[in-house]
């Protein structure tokens, strides 16, 4: 099993270091870590900490002994996926397999068939929670570098994205529309990939045109139709292997 990782605004620099507070509470009265035991701190950005545990102090102090400190580097393809707003819960579904799965990047996206809509108060307290899994499945996962979730984004605004990405795709399946296997992609060999995954409903003709003059093309998994809320993930594991990173 790998050490459990925590998350700390700046990763130490000194050789000891006190984790208080909600985490610190988590190590010491949740996984109950004791002297000896390993442990991984991280700032979510990509710097981490190895440590081992030298003692508790009451209910939500522990301190560590830091035994190596390092960055890990950029990913030479960068992996965004623009996932339109599902019903209920299933967004947070999404964000958290995404995340386990090593997504880089988590776009929210308004589509014009979504029947969520993010408005107001419950478009920043859903943004939140997206925000919230992200941050809680990294650390689940192992991972020091979490994925970045964005402000909700526009059809207009995701289109300048794909405008700006060295490998734009649109998840589509239609009869009308001849689409490529995402297993048979040519993938650059470096920079950005953007993946926009539609509603339940699907992407829109008129959304479609939009995306496809940003450079856009659309691709399709396989014969079956994934839910919204999976084919992200799906997705992201077709490319996390063909790029080398799952070899």
């Amino acid at each position: 099993m790998t050490a459990p990782v925590f998350v700390v605004e700046e990763v130490p620099a000194g050789a000891e270091y006190v984790l208080d507070g909600a985490e610190g509470r988590h190590a010491v009265s949740v996984k109950r870590l004791n002297p000896g035991e390993p442990l991984v701190l991280t700032d979510g950005r990509g710097g981490w900490a190895e440590a081992v545990v030298k003692s508790a102090e009451g209910k939500d102090r522990l301190v560590v002994a830091v035994t190596a400190t390092g960055e890990e580097a950029e990913p030479r393809v960068r992996i965004t996926v623009v996932q339109a707003l599902p019903k209920g819960d299933r967004g947070e579904l999404a964000v958290e397999t995404m995340t386990e799965t090593g997504v880089d990047a988590i776009v929210p996206w308004q589509a014009s068939r979504c029947i969520t809509q993010w408005r107001a108060d419950r478009g920043a307290k859903s943004l939140a929670k997206w925000r919230a899994t992200a941050r809680e499945a990294g650390k689940q996962s192992r991972r020091v570098r979490f994925p970045e979730v964005a402000e909700a984004m526009s059809t207009k605004q995701v289109a300048a994205l794909l405008g700006g990405a060295d490998l734009a795709v649109v998840l589509h399946e239609d009869r009308d529309t001849p689409s490529e296997a995402l297993a048979t992609a040519e993938l650059p060999s470096s920079g950005s990939v953007v993946l926009v995954v539609g509603p339940e409903g699907g992407v829109s003709p008129e959304e479609l045109a939009v995306f496809a003059e940003a450079g856009a093309r659309p691709f399709r998994l396989g014969r079956s139709v994934l839910r919204t809320s999976t084919a992200g993930t799906a997705a992201t594991a077709v490319l996390l292997a063909r790029t080398g990173r799952w070899a």
